[in-house]
């Protein structure tokens, strides 16, 4: 599986590619991107199974992506790695059409659980 991680630190999306092997999910391409103007590039040009995004970042923010997305009528699972987690953030996520949301700082556990139906 083709996995996009979208982050503005180039450390973080480091972190989070670890993460996931950490959490088992081991053997899937990762492709990077960042910012969410860059993203739609590599989302049309690599056409990711999967997208990990960063919420605060220059320009196009990850619920700006997100909409863009969607509004595409792209399917690809969507979700968050953030510190944006409060209710009001999570709500804006869901209804906007993420998959799921893991707050920083995070664990393997996290990504386990909010990933093992998509990955699995």
């Amino acid at each position: 599986m083709k996995i996009l991680i979208v982050d503005d630190s180039r450390a973080m999306r480091q972190v989070i590619a670890h993460m996931l092997r950490e959490a088992g999910f081991r053997g899937h391409q990762v492709v990077e991107a960042s910012d969410g103007q860059q993203a739609l590039t590599v989302i049309h040009a690599e056409e990711p199974e999967l997208i990990i995004s960063d919420w605060n970042m220059p320009g196009l923010t990850g619920i700006q992506l997100l909409q863009a997305v969607r509004e595409a009528e792209v399917k690809t699972p969507f979700g968050f790695v953030t510190t944006e987690v409060s209710a009001e953030m999570k709500q804006k996520a869901f209804e906007s059409g993420a998959s799921f949301l893991i707050g920083k700082p995070f664990s393997a556990d996290d990504f386990r659980v909010a990933l093992v139906d998509i990955l699995e």
